[in-house]
């Protein structure tokens, strides 16, 4: 502001020595005209006030100053510092938002900052500390921080419902973790956060309480009811009901494409010895495991391999461990399937497995390497490719390479057919960051027109 308090000084000085475009301009400065003298006056610099009055007055000579300097102050609107603090919010930088905010409002005594300005900043810092919490472990917090700003549970933000579920049911809340499902059924329309939150409800859910949640979903969605229907069917035949035709044996729900392996593909040399040993591998050990991952039930397939040695009881364990968010485990027990032990085809999936592991710790460029050295189905390189350029494009926009983040987010939506609502609001700030608004403008409004939400109302706002 200082640089351009100086440009503003040396216009005036301009014109003062022009002389004849004073009569021009009128016989009182524009609010544009008073910058330098209000930033003089607001911060206490009399010295400097009082030479630039006295330009000022040289260049007006009919303006009537006023006796408080400080009512000139008022004559400005704060667009540009208005603007500033939608960006810095948009740009998670809540402190600096909240600094200007403030700043602001001492600058403008007749300004206060507007109910959407405010509630978009509390929301985003409640985020800020849902996140925090959430990546400690600490469900208390995380549940104390949505009782009070209920806006981080929307639907527009389901992630953050799920995320506070899993918390719960880490914690044995299954049935506050169940409520917090049932929560986003029942609150949102699209068929995508629905059946993800089904997939992930029946990890704690009893077959009664499965039944009623579909029951929830179908009324929620009465027009999606065939693929509620093949949802619940596939949810069932993990439990234990009769799994539709070829159906592999042990799947994950967050592992689309692994290969499940079946005692009669194992090498004579990998081969377990100790029948109905878990940890040794034996063939009743590893029926049992597969039947807990079919089900679901992570905790009771990581307990059935605590302290396995055999590669196929160990490549079970992974994706299980996976599943409980414990991705450095995932590694190291993938590892011994991934070196082709098991045949090459579970060799590719346990890589595959790899990949998505080294994804869920954010080492976003060794699994890309590690991706490009695997023949990957076409399934499993779709998957991994999304996710990677989902990465690539947030940390793009964190550094400020507002240019190649939409790069990756435009080659994120060719790839899947579309774009998460978190990141089409990142690319429209993307653009409005390189000052391209009737692009930024065009983003807000599609997204406003879908769901208008405070974050969407503020990026036009900003874009205008």
């Amino acid at each position: 502001m200082r640089s351009d308090l100086r440009r503003l000084s040396g216009l005036t000085l301009s014109l003062i020595l022009a002389g004849s475009l004073a009569l021009a301009q009128g016989s009182a400065p524009t609010p544009q005209d008073l910058e330098a003298l209000n930033y003089y006056v607001s911060n206490g610099d009399s010295r400097a006030a009082n030479a630039e009055l006295r330009r000022l007055r040289a260049q007006f000579p009919d303006w009537d100053v006023p006796e408080d300097l400080t009512l000139l102050g008022q004559q400005r609107s704060p667009a540009a510092e208005i603007d500033r603090i939608y960006r810095q919010i948009a740009a998670g930088d809540l402190t600096e938002a909240r600094q200007t905010m403030d700043q602001t409002s001492r600058t403008f005594p007749g300004w206060t900052p507007p109910a959407e300005m405010e509630r978009l900043l509390a929301t985003a810092e409640a985020q800020a500390a849902f996140d925090a919490a959430a990546t400690a472990g600490n469900a208390a917090a995380a549940i104390e921080i949505a009782r009070r700003t209920p806006a981080i549970l929307r639907c527009d933000r389901v992630n953050n419902a799920w995320r506070l579920a899993e918390l719960q049911a880490a914690a044995g809340q299954k049935a506050a973790a169940l409520q917090s499902y049932r929560g986003v059924i029942a609150s949102c329309s699209g068929l995508s956060e629905v059946t993800a939150t089904l997939e992930k409800a029946e990890a704690v859910a009893s077959d009664a309480e499965l039944v009623e949640l579909f029951r929830l979903a179908n009324a929620q969605l009465p027009g999606s009811g065939p693929a509620l229907k093949a949802l619940e069917t596939r949810l069932r035949a993990g439990r234990g009901d009769t799994a539709p035709e070829g159906a592999a044996a042990g799947g994950a729900t967050r592992t689309p494409g692994r290969t499940a392996v079946a005692e009669a593909d194992l090498p004579a040399a990998g081969r377990p010895r100790g029948a109905g040993v878990a940890r040794s591998g034996g063939a009743a050990g590893l029926s049992a495991v597969r039947a807990a991952a079919q089900r679901g039930d992570w905790r009771a397939c990581t307990g059935l391999t605590s302290g396995a040695t055999s590669a196929d009881m160990l490549y079970e364990r992974a994706w299980c461990v996976y599943n409980l968010d414990r991705p450095l485990e995932a590694l190291a027990a993938f590892e011994p399937a991934a070196s082709g032990r098991l045949g090459a085809q579970v060799a590719r999936d346990a890589r595959f497995g790899k990949t998505l592991a080294l994804l869920a710790l954010k080492m976003t460029e060794e699994a890309a390497r590690l991706a490009a050295a695997t023949d990957l189905t076409i399934q499993q390189r779709r998957e991994v490719e999304a996710i990677i350029l989902d990465q690539r494009g947030v940390r793009a926009y964190q550094l400020k390479e507002y240019r190649r983040a939409i790069a990756f987010l435009t080659a994120y939506e060719d790839l899947t057919g579309g774009l998460r609502r978190d990141l089409a609001i990142m690319r429209g700030y993307a653009y409005l960051n390189l000052g391209k608004r009737t692009e930024a403008k065009r983003i807000f409004t599609e997204l406003n027109n879908q769901l208008a939400t405070p974050e969407t109302r503020a990026g036009l706002n900003a874009s205008r």
